[in-house]
């Protein structure tokens, strides 16, 4: 259920100064928080993930998902602090058509839906994040990063092509920005690390104004 981690991890800038759970199973998040030198433990959240609620904005919902894992895992670890996070991918609205947000695809098939529509387009990767500190588990720390991206128009052949290697599988609007995907985008304003599943700058300034982190 849950993991020890970072025992063999390469020197970051930072060191933990308490326990620290995440309350994810995406590797991505892990490698991220590995960057910064933290000791941390794993605990994949099992809780449900609603729809959006009928006028809910999708950084709102982004947010609310999040509170939702963190406090998942929270009452597990009533003496740490619990880190949660979700990551979803909004096509604009345009024209009469309201904003999308594209989750995981389903299949093949949805996966191509998906590229398709972002394919020749700007969107938003939004994460929403969410910080639970010991005692404090009713009152947690939400925040939540846009970043815009803009996608080169690929080809049905090439998104085929890249469907057929797995990895859109169980990403959020099915494509990964640091994996085989990075020739689908063409650039980005925002964080970078917001796109492959958590903003860092913000987490680590949200960590060390709470104490729980400190520079080595």
């Amino acid at each position: 259920m849950t993991n020890a981690y970072l025992a063999d991890a390469p020197l970051g800038a930072f060191r933990t100064l308490s326990a620290l759970v995440l309350a994810s199973n995406s590797p991505r998040r892990l490698d991220l928080l590995g960057s910064l030198g933290l000791a941390l433990e794993v605990c994949p959240s099992n809780a449900p993930e609603p729809p959006p609620l009928p006028g809910e904005e999708p950084e709102a919902y982004a947010g609310r998902m999040a509170r939702l894992k963190t406090l998942d895992v929270a009452v597990l670890y009533p003496d740490c602090a619990v880190l949660g996070a979700d990551t979803i991918v909004v096509l604009p609205a345009d024209g009469a058509a309201p904003a999308r947000i594209l989750g995981k695809p389903a299949d093949e098939d949805e996966a191509l839906r998906m590229l398709t529509l972002l394919s020749g387009r700007a969107h938003q990767v939004i994460t929403g994040c969410c910080l639970a500190l010991p005692g404090q588990q009713e009152t947690p720390l939400c925040f939540a990063e846009v970043t815009e991206v803009l996608m080169r128009e690929s080809s049905r052949e090439e998104l085929l092509a890249y469907i057929a290697t797995g990895e859109p599988a169980d990403k959020a609007g099915a494509y990964a920005i640091q994996g085989l995907g990075a020739f689908l985008v063409t650039r980005i304003c925002g964080s970078y690390t917001n796109v492959v599943g958590l903003p860092v700058a913000q987490c680590a300034r949200h960590l060390l104004d709470r104490g729980l982190i400190a520079a080595r």
